[in-house]
């Protein structure tokens, strides 16, 4: 049976130059994974295109699989983070105003690698990450239920957290499907009609 990968850093950086070595890993990573794909990187390919040694690059990764878990973790981060801030946002809004703002975010953090993004979907059962993303689900949907407890008035839907599934399932879905699949058809014109069509998707839904 061969052995599962490590995936977990070796150590984290605690240091600006230690961080910045890190950075430029995982950089590096996500460059080759987007241009090469995962079987003709190695670690001293990314080690090459990071202008690190290979024994710095062993001193934090243990293989490559490490290092695109690192890149998943951070995609996923940053991911997070937009959609937090959307919430935050369209927290007194609308239904209608949320939907699409939230629907539009989703869309465009999609878009804004749309190659890398293809490519962690990809590796996330390679690197073990299926976890991370699960966790990222659920911080979605109690957000979108939040959101749908506050605004009862305006739904005619009676289970927010059921609501909650429906809506965020289907806006990933429509989402991923749309931008990595199509992702150079999907102009800026395009993605609008699509965020119109999406928002009227699920106000529909919800009222």
């Amino acid at each position: 049976m061969a052995r599962k990968p490590l995936t977990n850093p070796r150590k984290s950086a605690s240091q600006e130059r230690s961080r910045a070595t890190v950075d430029a890993l995982v950089e590096a990573t996500a460059r080759i994974l987007v241009r090469d794909g995962f079987d003709k990187a190695s670690t001293n390919r990314i080690a090459a295109e990071a202008g690190v040694s290979i024994g710095s690059l062993y001193q934090y990764y243990p293989c490559k699989e490490a290092l695109v878990a690192a890149v998943i973790d951070r995609h996923n981060q940053d991911i997070m983070q937009v959609v937090r801030g959307a919430f935050a946002e369209v927290a007194v809004e609308s239904v209608e105003s949320a939907a699409r703002k939230l629907i539009a975010v989703a869309i465009e953090a999609h878009r804004i690698d749309p190659k890398l993004h293809r490519v962690l979907a990809e590796q996330i059962p390679r690197t073990g990450r299926l976890k991370d993303v699960e966790a990222f689900n659920r911080e979605a949907h109690t957000l979108f239920k939040g959101y749908l407890e506050s605004h009862r008035n305006e739904l005619r839907v009676a289970d927010p957290g059921l609501a909650a599934f429906v809506c965020v399932t289907s806006i990933e879905a429509l989402a991923h499907t749309a931008v990595l699949r199509n992702s150079e058809k999907l102009s800026s014109e395009a993605a609008e009609a699509l965020i119109d069509e999406a928002t009227r998707l699920v106000v529909g839904y919800l009222k």
